[in-house]
């Protein structure tokens, strides 16, 4: 932490950063649950301090300033832990009848404010619904590349298992230690691969869902013309309209030959044209992540005076060289040069990336302002849209904290267009971080929509995103899904206020349980 200071307090000009102590369990005054379960589920519920607390958050920025506030103003009442589905369902079963809200909880990583408890005052409380114990590779068909595996399964133990098999899901997403394949699907993650296949719904085949109706099976099929595809209506549903408990994926057999390489460039603009030629050219590199000046110099990457593409092409096939020597030439006639003897800028931005959510964590701890905000946008628009969205960000970032520094990168990339991804770095105000916040995520969040792009790529929409959701998408879509909510969900317990408004659904509103 005191190196972690030093360095950032050098890179922003702060003459120094203080450390704030992260908040213990018997520091914390939580109000009393104003509920309880009943006496048949009481073996399922936990009413103690550290499981309140603990499933209060997510890690969004927002999460941790008021965590490390020792702010739980809306602490769940009450955490379930379902040992099965059975539980699962008698749990969804009280909540809907007592008028208590659910809030699905995998792993706790969400940054867009998706698992927090803040509900409303339309429900006489909250309980946290915690997936731990769903969870394993349930079945593998190596034949058919597939797997079913359980909702609750966190990313180490999910590739732990498959690996025996020779097999891997290959989705490696910043939060990969502390989320589960349920939740990704139901965020509509993004993981490892930087074209192609790029969100873990490309993987998904068939998904189960207990909702407050009944429980929900789709058909595993590698694909189908029958209609609207019935899994993909929860592939970023989010929790609002029941919980994910199996799916089965698609898997790949491991990787043996991989070929990579660092390009440098000194104009970004030279290095974007690189990038949209190796997107449309059918290469399909695994890795193809381009760090803009500013984000090179922050991620220890480089020193800040030129662009540099990350380049890596993965099979368990065949030899990838002249799949490398492709993409290495479209770059060299765009004036990037490869990198060569010396430390790898690659290997330097894969261990800042793994690290990345300790390292926010760590900046917010010392109090400065540490924001990431991702998107997407076509080709066609992509430099007014940039230029638009840094100058925004910039801007508000002098106007609150003083100076910072903004840096890009695009953290995927298809043949239609980029995904950039924007990371914020600016000193704090002791008690106005949340403030400084709110400003600098409404500038950004206003040119992105203004400006054409989605508000949120792979982050999910969350509590957070929810009014530029409801711009972004078209009403009548929106209707819609508050008519599927009305169905699925007709007491609407599920993750009130994620998505849709609260009260989106009538808890008065008639419909069939099971």
């Amino acid at each position: 932490m005191e190196q972690l200071g030093a360095v950032f307090a050098d890179r922003l000009g702060l003459a120094d950063v203080r450390m704030q102590e992260p908040p213990r369990v018997e520091e914390l005054d939580l109000r009393a649950p104003r509920v309880a379960p009943p006496a048949s589920l009481e073996a399922v519920f936990s009413a103690g301090l550290y499981d309140r607390a603990a499933h209060t958050y997510g890690r969004s920025f927002r999460d941790l300033v008021r965590a490390f506030r020792r702010d739980y103003a809306h602490a769940p009442d009450l955490v379930a832990f379902p040992r099965d589905e059975g539980e699962l369902v008698s749990v969804l079963d009280w909540c809907g009848d007592a008028g208590v809200a659910a809030i699905p909880f995998g792993g706790g990583s969400s940054v867009v404010g998706g698992v927090e408890p803040d509900v409303g005052d339309g429900y006489r409380g909250a309980v946290s619904v915690d997936l731990r114990n769903l969870n394993g590779v349930l079945e593998v068909d190596r034949t058919s590349l597939a797997a079913r595996i359980a909702g609750g399964t966190l990313g180490p133990a999910l590739e732990a298992e498959l690996k025996p098999h020779g097999l891997t899901l290959r989705h490696f997403p910043q939060s990969f230690e502390w989320s589960t394949l349920g939740g990704w699907i139901a965020t509509r993650s993004g993981g490892h691969f930087a074209t192609l296949h790029t969100h873990i719904d490309e993987f998904v085949e068939a998904v189960r869902v207990v909702t407050p109706r009944g429980v929900l099976q789709t058909r595993r099929l590698p694909a189908s013309g029958a209609g609207p595809s019935p899994e993909r209506l929860f592939c970023g549903s989010e929790g609002t309209l029941g919980v994910i408990t199996e799916a089965w994926v698609r898997v790949q057999r491991r990787p043996r030959f991989r070929a990579g390489a660092s390009v440098s460039f000194a104009d970004f603009r030279d290095a974007v044209q690189a990038v949209t030629e190796i997107a449309q050219s059918g290469l399909n590199p695994a890795n193809c992540r381009l760090l803009g000046h500013d984000e090179a110099l922050m991620s220890g990457s480089g020193d800040g005076s030129r662009s540099i593409l990350v380049l890596g092409f993965e099979s368990a096939d065949h030899e990838l060289d002249p799949w490398l020597a492709r993409a290495l030439e479209i770059c060299g006639s765009h004036r990037g040069e490869v990198h060569g003897g010396g430390s790898d800028p690659a290997a330097t931005w894969r261990a800042a990336f793994l690290r990345g959510g300790y390292l926010r964590d760590g900046l917010i701890r010392l109090g400065l302002i540490s924001e990431t905000f991702e998107t997407a946008v076509t080709w066609d628009r992509f430099w007014e849209f940039h230029e638009g969205v840094l100058a925004a960000t910039r801007q508000a970032v002098r106007e609150v904290c003083g100076g910072g520094v903004v840096s890009c990168r695009f953290a995927y990339v298809y043949p239609d267009g980029p995904a950039p991804y924007y990371s914020v770095y600016a000193p704090g105000r002791p008690g106005q971080e949340l403030r400084q916040w709110d400003e600098i995520k409404v500038a950004a969040a206003e040119a992105i929509a203004a400006l054409g792009g989605t508000i949120t790529h792979h982050h999910a929409v969350g509590r957070d995103h929810r009014r530029w959701y409801l711009r972004e998408v078209p009403g009548l879509f929106a209707d819609a899904l508050r008519g599927v909510k009305a169905e699925l969900d007709p007491s609407g317990i599920m993750n009130p206020g994620v998505l849709l408004e609260p009260g989106a659904v009538s808890r008065g509103s008639e419909g069939g349980r099971r």
